[in-house]
Order: structure tokens, then sequence, then C-alpha cells
């Protein structure tokens, strides 16, 4: 086997698993959940969560990636007992990874976009809600300017991809996370100035049996669970990558939890910023993308200094997507090198072409192609394929990564928990075999027919 490339530092590792995990989800979906099921009541479901099934699914990804060193493609024959057919898995697992870029490159390619129509004054002071979406519109309705920024953002992503691991990856992903982190507590702390701001963080996190009963308790357990499922992006080999580089002075336990600790940082953070600012405005926070482009932008333009704020807000979240965008490219380009033993360069340009066609579907779903609804109702192509990667990819393939590591024929718990308890850190006890195999399996497939439900039956 030959030698792989390892992060030059523990600190580059953890920012860029993190920077996998950290994404959109926790900006217009995070704060929003959480005053709308109870606050702070919901924050400790999901941090009790967190603990109980995000922490053991990240374990699973990153045992299995530094115990093989190599991405899904290769990881599971090398693991697998003689004769098995885990490795079988590889081929619906990493078609997952590129229906995944297909569409989050073109929702980076709009915080590009509002990034530099914000700096430049695009929204004039005092833009009303209406003329947000109105603006907003009119970018969905465009597919040249889409299709330039989501081809923008891929050119930047796949080039710093191209550079390597360390010289690449690492190199440019460790600074930009660390001035995201630096965005995001400036801009909460500058939160405390704003008259909605007692308001916006008493809605946010103070306590509320109220809100908890008017959604019912199992609603907001589901809520809690699924967020906890969703945000660290495991399931589709993403994290499993990053793995493959890490050295052994640190147990698993010890790196998934200081990776769910940023995760939640970041997610929790987010609601400083925007509810304060929502308040003071009188604008509903909502949640998905509307939250982004029509509200935050609502209110930006009609705080003082909005240009300022609503360029390091826009700035934040593209570097957040720019993240995840680096993370899954190099999953994607060690997988095509691990298949077809072809060099970095070559694996990012033949991925740079399949990636850019496979989104041109994405981006015309909002205008040549929007009487398209695969779904039903108002269904656009991209909520399709979001479907597909939140609601089967990440779920099927937790269940699959979770199987393996107990099976007798794949990787066994024995040697999941040798290769989990290497390093100093926490480590997982043997008695936690009946936690893997009896009571985790249940919870994902409750987790994925929950999915199922909430899009086709209720």
């Amino acid at each position: 086997m030959s030698q792989r490339e390892q992060f030059s530092s523990r600190l580059g590792f953890l920012l860029i698993a993190a920077g996998c995990a950290i994404g959109l989800g926790n900006v217009w979906r995070f704060p929003y959940i959480t005053g709308q099921y109870g606050g702070a009541i919901f924050v400790i479901m999901y941090l009790f969560f967190l603990l109980l099934l995000g922490v053991p699914l990240l374990t699973l990804e990153l045992s299995v990636g530094r115990a093989s060193r190599r991405s899904v493609a290769r990881a599971f024959e090398i693991l697998e007992k003689p004769g098995s057919k885990w490795h079988w898995n590889k081929f619906w697992m990493i078609p997952g990874s590129y229906v995944l870029m297909s569409f989050y490159g073109v929702i980076t390619g709009w915080l590009l976009y509002y990034c530099l129509r914000t700096a430049t004054g695009f929204f004039p002071a005092g833009t009303t809600q209406e003329q947000a979406i109105m603006r907003f519109d009119e970018l969905l309705a465009n597919p040249y300017i889409m299709f330039v920024c989501m081809m923008t953002v891929a050119v930047v992503a796949f080039s710093i991809v191209a550079l390597g691991v360390v010289k690449g990856v690492e190199r440019i992903t460790k600074p930009m996370m660390l001035v995201l982190f630096a965005l995001l507590i400036f801009m909460a702390i500058r939160s405390v100035s704003l008259p909605g701001f007692t308001e916006g963080i008493s809605y946010y996190l103070n306590p509320s049996w109220d809100s908890v009963q008017q959604h019912g308790f199992l609603q907001a357990v589901w809520a809690a669970m699924g967020q906890v499922f969703f945000t660290l992006s495991v399931g589709q080999g993403s994290i499993e990558i990053f793995g493959t580089y890490m050295d052994k002075r640190h147990s698993l336990t010890s790196e998934a939890i200081l990776i769910c600790i940023l995760d939640t940082t970041v997610a929790l953070l987010a609601g400083f910023v925007i509810f304060p600012a929502c308040f003071s405005y009188d604008v509903e926070p909502g949640q998905g993308p509307s939250l982004l482009f029509v509200t935050l932008t609502t209110v930006f333009s009609n705080m003082e200094f909005g240009l300022f704020w609503g360029s390091l807000f826009f700035m934040f979240m593209l570097f957040a997507a720019l993240s995840t965008l680096i993370a899954v490219f190099e999953s994607i380009i060690s997988m095509t090198m691990d298949l077809f033993a072809v060099s970095r360069l070559k694996a990012v340009l033949y991925n740079f072409i399949i990636i850019t066609l496979m989104s041109i579907p994405c981006v015309l779903g909002f205008n040549v192609l929007s009487d398209i609804h695969p779904l039903g109702g108002n269904s656009t192509i991209m909520d399709l394929q979001d479907f597909i990667v939140s609601n089967n990819v990440l779920p099927i393939g937790s269940l699959v990564f979770l199987l393996f590591i107990t099976a007798k024929t794949g990787m066994g718990f024995k040697r999941y928990r040798e290769e989990c308890n290497t390093g100093s850190g926490p480590k997982i006890p043997a008695w936690t075999i009946w936690y893997f195999k009896y009571v985790l399996p249940v919870v994902i497939t409750v987790i994925l027919l929950v999915g199922y439900y909430n899009i086709f039956l209720a």
C-alpha cells in the first residue's frame, strides 16, 4: 500500500473535519428549530442526542478511514472478511457524494453572489422584504449568473484540492475556518448592542415548555435527533476520508467529541447573530434559503452600517459552505484516485467536468425547467437532489457503516474498538456492543422512516 498523506497538525484535522460538518444547516435550520421547540429545552435534547448518536456515528466513519487508509472506494474491501460483499455499497455511496455536490455548489454560488452584491451596495438602505424576495427571484430566474457563480466556487474548491491534502486542503481550510469562527464571534458580540437583543435571545434560549407542548414532545425529540444526524454529514464517506489522513496519537472518541463541539458552537452562535437582528427590525426569522437571501438581506439593509455587517455575514456563510465543498470534493477526488489509480490532477479535472454537468439540471430547475416538480407541489430539482442525499444516502449509509463494524463478516466490533481506542483520550468500552448492535440501528431506521413520512404522508 502506498504511503498516504497525513495532516501536519491535530488542529488542521479538527478544523477541516468540522468544516465538513459545518454547513448551511447550522445557520438556516438549527437556530429556527431551537426557538420553535422550547429554546434551552431543545438545546439540552440536542446535546443529549449529540453525545448518544452523533459521537458514535462519527467514530464509525473515522475508524473505517484510519484502519483502511483508503476512501470508501476501497475501504470495505480492505477491512471486510474474504468473500463478503460489503464493498458493493460503494456503488451507491459514491454517487451520493456527486448528487450532493451537484446542488451544494449551486447554493454556494448564491452565497458568493450575495457576498459580492452586498459588499457593492446592490441592496440599498431600507430594502423591504418584498424587494428582497424580488431580488432573489431575479437571481433564480437567471441561469447564466447562477452557472457562473457555481463554476467560480467549484474552480476555487477544486484548485485547493488539486494542491494536495497538506499543501492545499489543510493550508487553505485551516485559516479559513479560523476566520469563520472569528467572524461569527465578532458578529455575535456585536449583537449585544442591538435593541432587540434581549427579546431575541429570550425567544431563542429561554426554556419554554409551552413551545414543546404546542408542537408535541415527540416531535421535539424527533427534531433534535434529526438535527444531530444531518448536521454531521455522516453516511456517505465525507468524514471517513479524513480518518485516512489522521495519525494515531488521539482516540477517535476524543476527536469526534471535539468535532461535535466545534459544529455545535457555530450553530449556537448563529442564533446569537440572527434572532437579535430579526427582533430588532421586526422581521420573522423563518428557516431555509429564505432566511439567508430574503430575511437577513432585509435586516442588514435596514441596519446602521448594514453594508459592512451584511458583507461580513455573507462572507461567513460563504466560508462555511466552501469548507463543506472542499471537504466533499477531497472525498470524491480520493475515491477516484483509489478506484482508477489516476493522479490527483487528472482526478480533479475529470470530476470538475462531471460535477459541472451534473449541476446544470439544478440550475435550470429554477427557470427553464421550473415546471418540473419531481416530489409534487412546488418542489424543484434541487429538492429531489436534497431528498436523495438527506433522506436516503445519509441514513442508509450510516446504517451500513454501523452494521459493517458490528458484523463478523465486516470490520468487526473488536477491530473497531481497537482502532477507536488507539491513542490518548476517552475509550469505547466493550459492553457498548449491545448499544451499537440493537439501539443505534433502531434509532437510524426510525429517522429514515419518519423522514419519508414527513415528505410523503404528513
